[in-house]
């Protein structure tokens, strides 16, 4: 059995997590697209975790973090706050290994969300839709409970197993220039960072982020951790702010991080729908519409993008 990383994860960790979490994940394809090549001026191939389990990379940082629990701890349970993919992934880890989840979810929390968080067999335990009342309530059931909290990024475990979709890329797609991930929280695009450092000095690791939450560009540039002042954007998974282990993380082995608008978003959004055939969140398109905004930057350059969800309320398009 694995055990809890108390550092940020090295390649061997990366590798040794990925051959663990076999079972609990699906190693999802990479797909290409002649028109977005067109489009773009560049080489693009799109990691599709929009196909993994619960639709998200989330399910791989939530069953890395799981795994590495001790019996006991199983036996107690995993928990987490969160109204969407974060949720889903760690009760669809504790379904497969047998073990009980309790997810604090705010009152707002679309059915469409709260119902697949159910139908993987957790407790769902609602609160009012503030932070402050999602952090205290999770505390109260951990207590009652002794389950394990596995917070959806600022973790190691969980970066760990973020990396694992950037390991399956670059071992699929050899010569890649560069390598992108929508910023969020930025467990994902820590694991994406390390793990281009690791495979190779010559790949490029940047970041894309909304202009409206740009908490993420705004601390790189300062050195210090910022805050986003909205949360005013369709790309709903990237509404939170930087941790302390993934600001470390993205300060030391990041290249850049690229801001775009709400409408460059909901643009390179649709091309993906209509040029690919495939259902992708708002935030999965926001490295794409990074892309069409610096085409000059990225000029015959090969890409790997990581796209990461597709759960999308259908009767609530942007477009």
């Amino acid at each position: 059995m694995l055990k809890p990383l108390d550092h940020i994860p090295t390649l061997a960790d990366i590798q040794a997590t990925h051959r663990e979490i076999q079972a609990l994940i699906h190693r999802t394809p990479v797909l290409t697209s002649s028109s977005l090549d067109r489009i773009s001026g560049a080489q693009l191939y799109f990691k599709c975790e929009n196909f993994q389990k619960i639709g998200a990379f989330k399910m791989r940082g939530a069953s890395s973090a799981a795994i590495r629990l001790s019996s006991e701890e199983r036996h107690r349970g995993l928990a987490t706050h969160s109204s969407g993919n974060h949720a889903q992934a760690v009760s669809r880890s504790a379904q497969l290994l047998g073990i009980p989840a309790h997810i604090v979810m705010p009152e707002n929390a679309p059915n469409v969300k709260r119902n697949a968080t159910r139908g993987y067999g957790a407790e769902i335990i609602s609160c009012a839709p503030t932070l402050a009342a999602r952090e205290s309530t999770l505390e109260k059931v951990v207590a009652d409970t002794g389950a394990t909290f596995i917070h959806p990024y600022n973790n190691y475990d969980v970066i760990a197993g973020q990396a694992t979709a950037a390991l399956e890329l670059m071992e699929d797609v050899s010569g890649l220039d560069v390598v992108m991930a929508p910023v969020g929280g930025g467990g994902l695009m820590s694991g994406t960072a390390l793990m281009a450092k690791y495979f190779s000095k010559n790949i490029q690791a940047i970041g894309a982020e909304p202009d409206e939450v740009d908490d993420a560009y705004r601390s790189l540039k300062a050195g210090k951790l910022l805050s986003n002042t909205s949360t005013n954007t369709v790309a709903d998974g990237l509404r939170t702010n930087l941790g302390e282990k993934t600001f470390d993380i993205l300060s030391k082995h990041l290249d850049d991080i690229i801001t775009v608008t709400e409408e460059e978003i909901i643009q390179a959004m649709r091309l993906i729908w209509e040029r690919m055939k495939i259902i992708i969140e708002a935030s999965c398109a926001v490295p794409l519409a990074a892309v069409l905004k610096e085409k000059d930057r990225f000029n015959n350059k090969k890409i790997g993008i990581i796209l990461t969800g597709g759960n999308v309320d259908l009767g609530n398009l942007p477009f």
